[in-house]
């Protein structure tokens, strides 16, 4: 019933206004900490990047880009959100923290009949390769936006391959939290605790070795969530 209420634009709207505000609150009310900030660094001035977590995530990166913004109010980004109702949704209530959204998808084998389905993924890739090439960062979840859980799509490493733009591995956690009961096991803030980004070290994939970095990225994504998680306990 949620769903179909937050269907219409008007409800979608005050919805995501919501969420921006309640994120806003418990993302700036949690004491952060940056791991490996000198990873982060050459990417805040200028330059083309991909910065990449896992879908878990995504309610505790605006802290990053909040961060990123004290440092560079100009730095420009934009992030990949689904077609469906729930991107709409997302994208509106990032919209509150200055990032632009594109929505599409990098698309995944059907599980039943193996047929690649379109989600607007051509035109998702054409729309982010603009945006790497004027020099803006380019945010995105690779097990996105409907999974399975920590298992990388290749539409990451295309564009970074296409564009020769590096990915930047990073993930979040904050000490008081709810896990939602979601196909990702989503990750909600809870105000006044403490936080930690883990940024890794960028991950240059050459234009023909798309499918070669699958691996290391994958280990990256899960290796930047892990030690977040210990570095928060």
């Amino acid at each position: 019933m949620v769903k179909q209420v937050l269907r219409g634009a008007g409800a979608r709207r005050a919805g995501a206004r919501l969420i921006g505000a309640y994120l806003r609150f418990a993302l700036q009310t949690t004491r952060w900490t940056v791991d490996g900030e000198a990873n982060l660094l050459p990417f805040v001035e200028a330059g083309p990047v991909l910065v990449a977590f896992w879908h878990e995530c995504l309610p505790l990166m605006p802290a990053l880009w909040l961060h990123v913004q004290r440092i560079n109010r100009g730095r420009a980004a934009v992030m990949l959100v689904s077609r469906h109702a729930d991107g709409a949704l997302i994208g509106d209530a990032l919209s509150g923290f200055g990032l632009g959204t594109v929505q599409g998808s990098t698309g995944r084998p059907g599980a039943d009949d193996g047929k690649h389905e379109d989600k607007g993924g051509a035109a998702a890739m054409l729309a982010l390769l603009r945006v790497l090439r004027r020099g803006d960062a380019v945010v995105i979840t690779p097990d996105g936006p409907r999974g399975p859980a920590r298992e990388a799509a290749l539409g990451v490493l295309h564009l970074a391959a296409t564009s020769g733009a590096p990915v930047l591995p990073v993930a979040a956690r904050v000490r008081f939290r709810r896990r939602l009961n979601s196909w990702d096991r989503m990750i909600l803030p809870l105000p006044f605790g403490r936080g930690v980004v883990v940024c890794l070290a960028p991950i240059a994939v050459a234009r023909h070795a798309a499918d070669a970095a699958l691996g290391p990225l994958t280990q990256a994504l899960t290796e930047a969530a892990d030690r977040a998680e210990a570095l928060c306990r």
